[in-house]
């Protein structure tokens, strides 16, 4: 597997002080709630100090429906994840976890057996930041990897990884940072983790509509949408980060299902909008819809049954 998921920890940083921030709104307005994000988030007790709707109002200086866009994506996976270990799912891999804490704050049943794989600096600052009393800090098991140099599928086997338990798979916020060799790499080798058991794959990608037109991946309203993207791409790369792959939508249908999956659903902000704001009364205009990225949710089912494995 070529190209590192996360050669730094800045994105991880700014994904973690979006969910801090919503986790200040009041309970019945909030789209997601994590009590641990602080931990991780530069300036929290400033943050803290000046509340949600002030550090939301912030942002939207910055970028117009950039927080949501993350806190949205945040919850489609939350609701992902928890509906399937609900099912009865057995094992959950967190692809380039960063400071991903939904081991810690989804309530997961202890039965989910849940890998967080990244590298190793990266898994050693965060681990430094987390207390052993908090929520199922004996359930994980981390996963140290160089992308470079290492096989996934090996690494995960050497870490208690099984074939014949059902699995779901998470690449959150990665895509774009990775060469599309990279991705197909990873699935290449997911595809042979699962192949004798049911597995849910959910990936985030940034639309190729960006490059080619980047009025299309806002509404129509939203102001200067070249000039923001200039800037948050600017910003991803400054911090070591740049965006160097951008997909259409039937360029991920078609990875996919080269690998066995099947799509379920493909849902960008406007869709979000729908489905997390307006039922808070928290309505999202067109100049607000930053709606670049998609949120993708995957599935393949057992090919080989359980009774012919032995």
């Amino acid at each position: 597997m070529s190209n590192s998921i996360f050669r730094k920890d800045g994105t991880a940083q700014g994904v973690a002080k979006q969910r801090f921030i919503e986790s200040l709104a009041k309970p019945h307005k909030r789209i997601i709630y994590d009590p641990y994000a602080d931990k991780f988030v530069l300036g929290s007790s400033l943050i803290k100090l000046m509340g949600h709707k002030l550090s939301v109002w912030i942002t939207k200086q910055f970028a117009p429906g950039f927080h949501e866009h993350l806190i949205s994506r945040t919850r489609f996976i939350d609701d992902l994840v928890k509906n399937a270990a609900n099912k009865g799912f057995e094992q959950y891999v967190i692809l380039g976890a960063g400071y991903d804490l939904r081991a810690h704050r989804l309530n997961l049943p202890s039965t989910l057996k849940i890998f967080e794989v990244d590298q190793k600096e990266v898994q050693n600052r965060k681990r430094t930041k987390l207390t052993s009393n908090i929520p199922n800090f004996e359930n994980i098991k981390y996963v140290s990897i160089d992308f470079n140099n290492q096989s996934l599928k090996k690494e995960l086997l050497g870490a208690g990884f099984d074939v014949c338990k059902s699995a779901i798979f998470t690449l959150e916020g990665v895509s774009q940072y990775i060469s599309k060799e990279a991705l197909k790499s990873t699935l290449e080798e997911i595809e042979e983790l699962t192949k004798n058991t049911n597995a849910i794959f959910y990936i985030s990608y940034v639309d190729i509509q960006l490059k080619e037109d980047p009025k299309l991946c806002f509404g129509k309203d939203y102001p200067y949408p070249k000039e923001k993207v200039k800037t948050v791409m600017n910003l991803a790369a400054k911090v070591g980060e740049p965006w160097i792959s951008f997909y259409s939508p039937m360029e991920i249908k078609e990875i996919l299902s080269k690998h066995g999956f099947t799509l379920i659903e493909d849902k960008t902000l406007v869709d979000f909008n729908s489905e997390y704001f307006i039922p808070v009364g928290r309505k999202l205009s067109d100049s607000e819809l930053f709606n670049l990225e998609h949120s993708v949710h995957a599935e393949r089912k057992q090919l080989v049954t359980k009774s012919k494995l032995h």
